[in-house]
């Protein structure tokens, strides 16, 4: 496993070691899950955005899609 350094402000590191406290769980597990998170959300937004620039993905309206479901009922 890789050993990284990192310089966080005093107040994010307060507030990372106020959830250390309440958790119960090591620093290191919960900077990684926020990693991790981060990264899994990165992705999600960059083929989001890819999908968005596609022209040929059809982008849907959003109130004729409302009307259509409605009026399925």
């Amino acid at each position: 496993m890789t050993q990284i350094t990192a310089r966080l402000p005093d107040e994010l590191m307060q507030s990372l070691d106020d959830v250390v406290l309440e958790s119960g769980r090591p620093r290191s597990e919960l900077i990684r899950r926020a990693i991790e998170a981060y990264v899994e959300d990165y992705k999600d937004l960059s083929l989001a955005l890819e999908r968005l620039r596609d022209p040929s993905d059809p982008v849907l309206d959003w109130e004729d899609v409302k009307r259509e479901l409605l009026a399925e009922n």
